[in-house]
């Protein structure tokens, strides 16, 4: 079975899994495989068989704070005088939704002091590599591994020298040697010291070893007259760095590009009170367009009439009828990407009513119909300002595929994006969603239709697949626009 690691347990809990471990002479991990291979049994133990002490852990903290910890650090404090420098460096942690649990060197505790750090962090301050209270289920492993990152802040020279070595001769260096995260470091020593050619093959060594370093800067030193590059990074750049470390900026393969959505029905008026419409939601165009907006896409959204927020960075232009969506989308060229996912009204009535129409005696009054403009037709066939890459719907409730080959050949669109909206499916109004995405082999050059069939997904994994295949496309030198 794999290794369990488990995460966010308040200190009542870890207390009691470490206490009836040690009573059982089993690790940590091992008890809890125990306690649930025991209840999957229905043989479980009861829950305390021993005093539990109440939890300590940050909970208050972060309850008067309304802040809910995302990611974890191990902050290791080295022995210098930047040290002090340290007690910030955990606040501005906090700031950013981090938890920090902290090591202090036997050095570093000449700087400051474990109540100190503890009051800062909320969490116990972890000193010894022999600690009875900690050590008799290999707490220094759990220290290493059971967060997200590990930061040592002031990195020694002493200290990286071991870590580049390999030593482990104490709780700090046991931590870096045994953990499997990535580790930012942020050096701090006398210029001198920096510059020593031990100093520089250890670094060297380090950031062969995949560790990140930030700084140091320069400046004046603690030493009086001394100046030079050691100064440990300020706090603020500290966790900064180890921000971007933690949450990674999402890659922006849309950035740059301007897309074109529509999405939702639209409704075509009879009378002042009446009106044409269908069962369209709008949620798959709205997760289009939010999921294109993620990937860094600047987007405009026509929308018909929906009930649902707009997405958060997008442009939304909110319209009633068909001929109202198509003049917003041609006011909203030119595009790089147009994705029409809007469910169009085929007909509207030739005479809207401009006063509610009555039942009469004559029986119902006539109503005439007359086409709506094709907006994929009209955008997929435009001689200037077409978007490279069109985009069509295709709600079918039988032969699926043959209708949107159908469909895709009579509009002239480069996809189309085919569902099945047969009332046992639930599509419309829905939450989930199946699509085949229906495209011509080769840019169309040999007239072959490839069908690519996606199961069964949320509106949003739709979306975030559609605008994946979308954001390889506009590189793929084979797409060439509809002729």
């Amino acid at each position: 079975m794999a290794s369990l690691t488990i995460r966010k347990l308040d200190d009542a809990v870890k207390t009691y899994l470490r206490l009836r471990s040690a009573k059982n002479r089993r690790s940590v991990e091992e008890e809890v495989r125990v306690i649930l291979r025991e209840l999957i049994e229905g043989r479980e133990e009861p829950l305390t068989p021993f005093a539990v002490p109440p939890a300590t852990s940050s909970a208050p903290a972060l309850q008067r704070t309304g802040a809910v910890p995302e990611a974890s650090v191990t902050l290791i404090i080295g022995g210098g005088i930047a040290a002090y420098k340290s007690l910030d460096l955990i606040r501005r942690l906090k700031e950013r939704r981090v938890e920090v649990r902290c090591v202090l060197t036997k050095a570093a505790q000449q700087f400051v002091t474990p109540l100190a750090v503890s009051a800062l962090s909320h969490e116990r301050v972890y000193t010894d590599l022999f600690d009875p209270q900690s050590e008799f289920d290999a707490g220094h492993i759990r220290l290493a591994r059971d967060c997200d990152l590990v930061v040592v802040a002031p990195a020694t020279a002493d200290l990286m020298a071991k870590m580049a070595n390999g030593h482990a001769d104490d709780l700090a260096s046991a931590v870096l040697l045994a953990t499997n995260r990535k580790v930012l470091l942020a050096p701090a020593m006398n210029p001198l010291m920096w510059t020593n050619a031990a100093t520089r093959r250890n670094v060297a060594q380090l950031q062969r070893d995949g560790v990140v370093l930030i700084g140091p800067n320069s400046g004046e030193m603690a030493e009086a007259g001394e100046a030079g590059t050691g100064r440990m990074s300020e706090a603020i750049e500290i966790a900064a760095a180890a921000e971007r470390l933690l949450r990674p900026p999402v890659p922006k393969p849309l950035a740059g590009k301007r897309v074109l959505i529509t999405a939702g029905p639209t409704h075509e008026p009879i009378d002042p009170v009446r009106y044409i419409a269908n069962r369209s939601s709008g949620k798959q165009g709205f997760a289009i367009a939010a999921a294109a907006q993620a990937a860094g896409a600047e987007v405009i959204l026509v929308s018909g009439p929906v009930d649902l927020g707009d997405p958060q960075g997008v442009t939304v232009k909110h319209v009633e009828s068909a001929r109202q969506m198509l003049e917003q989308v041609q006011a909203a060229l030119p595009a790089d990407i147009a994705i029409f996912a809007a469910a169009v009204a085929d007909w509207r009535v030739a005479n809207e009513g401009e006063q509610k129409l009555k039942k009469t005696a004559a029986g119902m009054p006539p109503l005439q119909l007359i086409e709506n403009p094709d907006i994929l037709a009209t955008i997929s066939k435009l001689t200037d300002k077409r978007p490279p890459l069109v985009i069509g719907f295709a709600a079918e409730t039988e032969h699926l595929i043959d209708n949107a080959k159908s469909k895709l050949a009579r509009k002239g669109c480069d996809w189309i994006v085919a569902n099945d909206v047969s009332p046992a499916t639930g599509v419309m109004g829905g939450d989930r969603n199946t699509v085949h995405l229906i495209s011509r082999k080769n840019g169309g050059k040999d007239g072959e239709i490839a069908v690519d069939s996606w199961p069964v997904m949320t509106k949003e994994q739709v979306a975030i697949e559609l605008v994946a295949h979308v954001a390889r496309s506009v590189t793929d030198k084979s797409l060439e626009p509809a002729s």
